[in-house]
């Protein structure tokens, strides 16, 4: 296990370092920002981006507020946003052009990032500045949305027609790192890593819930991506944290791009769905991931979770997860192939005229034999959680149960032991559960369950 260890952290890390040697540094006030709050200071900067691209150059600034649109990130540069910077986005939708990305599991036109790296390599984001996406008005632009589509069914559809800006995009990019800046208020998703390899991000504060509750407002999407680390991350968000993603339903398998070869350690998660989640977008499939010594507290859903949907596919093998430190989080260990039903299964309305591509995309029909996800040799140790609702709560089909799991070294003190169904070959050892006394783990269509009898009910 250290072997294999070693070799994956290697695997992420060894080629994920931008050059800098001796080369000029641009202050983007020298090319006209102001950065007095009211002046837009997009063209500037992007003059100095510009201007430094492939030249191993310095982009920085003088300390003020840079109110800005959308900012493109050359290869071969390194953007410095120090302390006492901070570049704050514009709540005008024409500032974010629109251009070909994926989102939430689909490639599409959506607007830019704040803050991109597209197709470009040899990228370095870093200071201790702050990228302050001011979300209120993209949040409330979607939940004025949700309210009118959710009673027609179209739940599914909330995510895509609310267009709402991500605060940083790396997308399609190798050798990019991030490190040191504080995130705020993001609009949608705050890091999304898409179709990259050799990315870095380190020492990343996010703190999505400033005056209101941001909706979706993921931390860090590594998206059919390989060769990733995150690592020193601080989280608070309204969704799901540090999240493993790889497409979604027909266009997800047509793209089939697999998330590998990535290490997500030594990061504390205040608020969000779980300290690292799976899926739900699933398609392209995960395999060589690792994350170890997270810590989450009250206002985290899950310690580890799988997501799923019948219409997703993929195979997720070899995940190691281990190390967690659980404080009030709601279920420690969760596997759920059948995650949202409102949101994961899209059918198109009868009545619907002159519906977007996507939506199309979206309702495609997916053949339930390519449908159906598939999770194997997954080891999950090491899991110490007080204070939890239910302590276990795995299922996925008994057509493709979850294969080769194990569980082991894990003492969780919860109101309830949990369930565990559609299992083959799980493997339970050292297994402590703290739960009202006569309550016991349920089991249902488990092949060659290992462990059931040890498991301690102090």
């Amino acid at each position: 296990m250290l072997v294999r260890r070693l070799a994956l952290l290697a695997a992420v890390t060894c080629s994920t370092i931008a050059a800098t040697g001796h080369a000029a540094t641009l202050v983007v006030n020298s090319f006209g920002a102001k950065g007095d709050g009211t002046t837009v200071d997009t063209v500037a900067i992007q003059k100095a981006l510009d201007k430094g691209a492939g030249k191993h150059a310095t982009i920085t600034f003088k300390p003020g507020t840079y109110l800005i649109g959308s900012i493109f990130v050359k290869s071969g540069e390194t953007l410095n946003i120090p302390a006492g910077v901070k570049l704050i986005g514009i709540q005008k939708l024409e500032a974010y052009p629109l251009m070909p990305t994926r989102v939430a599991g689909i490639e599409m036109t959506w607007p830019a990032a704040l803050v991109n790296v597209y197709k470009q390599s040899d990228v370095v984001i870093t200071g201790e500045g702050t990228i302050d996406g001011d979300g209120s008005y993209w949040w409330k632009s979607y939940w004025d949305l949700r309210k009118i589509y959710e009673p027609k069914g179209l739940r599914w559809a909330s995510d895509y027609d609310a267009k709402r800006p991500r605060l940083i995009q790396v997308f399609d990019s190798k050798n990019v790192k991030l490190d040191g800046m504080h995130l705020e208020r993001s609009g949608f998703w705050t890091v999304h890593i898409c179709y990259s390899e050799d990315v870095v991000v380190d020492h990343i504060t996010i703190r999505n819930n400033i005056g209101g509750k941001g909706p979706s407002t993921d931390g860090i999407d590594i998206d059919s991506s390989k060769k990733i680390l995150v690592q020193h991350a601080d989280i608070e968000v309204n969704d799901d944290a540090l999240c493993l993603k790889a497409g979604r339903d027909a266009d997800g398998l047509r793209v089939n791009r697999p998330t590998e070869d990535v290490v997500i350690r030594d990061s504390v998660i205040r608020t969000g769905a779980a300290a690292v989640t799976f899926g739900s977008e699933t398609s392209g499939g995960f395999r060589n991931i690792e994350a170890y010594n997270l810590t989450a507290y009250k206002g985290v859903g899950n310690g580890v979770l799988i997501k799923s949907a019948k219409v997703r596919g993929g195979l997720g093998e070899n995940l190691r997860v281990h190390d967690l430190h659980l404080t009030d989080v709601r279920i420690p260990i969760q596997v759920n192939l059948n995650w949202n039903p409102s949101y994961s299964y899209a059918e198109m309305p009868k009545d619907a005229t002159d519906a977007p591509p996507y939506w199309k995309v979206l309702t495609t029909k997916v053949p339930e034999d390519k449908g159906i996800p598939h999770f194997a040799d997954v080891h999950i140790w090491n899991i110490e959680a007080t204070g939890a609702k239910t302590a276990i709560a795995i299922a996925a089909y008994p057509q493709a149960k979850l294969k080769d799991f194990r569980i082991d070294h894990v003492s969780i003190a919860a109101d309830s032991a949990g369930s565990i169904a559609d299992t083959d070959n799980l493997v339970l050892d050292a297994i402590t559960l703290k739960v009202p006394a006569g309550d016991r783990l349920k089991t249902e269509d488990n092949v060659g369950l290992k462990g059931l009898d040890a498991v301690t009910y102090p």
